[in-house]
């Protein structure tokens, strides 16, 4: 098995190392980044899984994208979504509720799109997530040349 990002070959360590950590194949080198990444931006191990389950799909997502007020999970710039990874959905309170509402209408004032999408769903059903992603850009990269 090779590395997603840089292909080099994986040795049976290296490979059982990464999916233990974030569920995909990394060599060292791009694990030691990933731990940097989540200790500085708590980003979710099923925020890593998604990322690369849409550039294997050839979406160019970007990975903990800073958006001029905070740091979202997963980016794609090219249809202006952005996707977080609620791992705390099942502790909402109307307090949390009223913040998700007014970071989606910043979102929505600069132009993008922001889904929240519970860690649980990635973990149990990735492949129906990341084609229903698939399925929003799309429909946003039509709205966008319809414009």
């Amino acid at each position: 098995m090779t590395c997603l990002e840089c292909k080099n070959e994986l040795s049976h360590i290296e490979l059982k190392n990464a999916i233990d950590a974030f569920g995909v194949a990394l060599c060292t080198k791009h694990q030691l980044r990933l731990n940097k990444l989540i200790l500085k931006n708590k980003t979710p191990k099923e925020a890593i899984q998604l990322y690369y389950g849409l550039k294997e799909k050839n979406v160019n997502p970007m990975l903990e994208w800073w958006d001029g007020k905070k740091s979202v999970d997963i980016a794609i710039s090219r249809v202006k979504l952005n996707i977080e990874i609620d791992t705390e959905y099942n502790m909402l309170t109307h307090e949390q509720a009223l913040n998700d509402l007014e970071e989606a209408m910043h979102s929505f004032k600069n132009g993008f799109t922001t889904i929240k999408i519970p860690n649980d769903l990635v973990r149990h059903h990735f492949k129906e997530t990341v084609n229903n992603i698939m399925g929003i850009v799309e429909g946003l990269n039509t709205n966008i040349k319809k414009i």
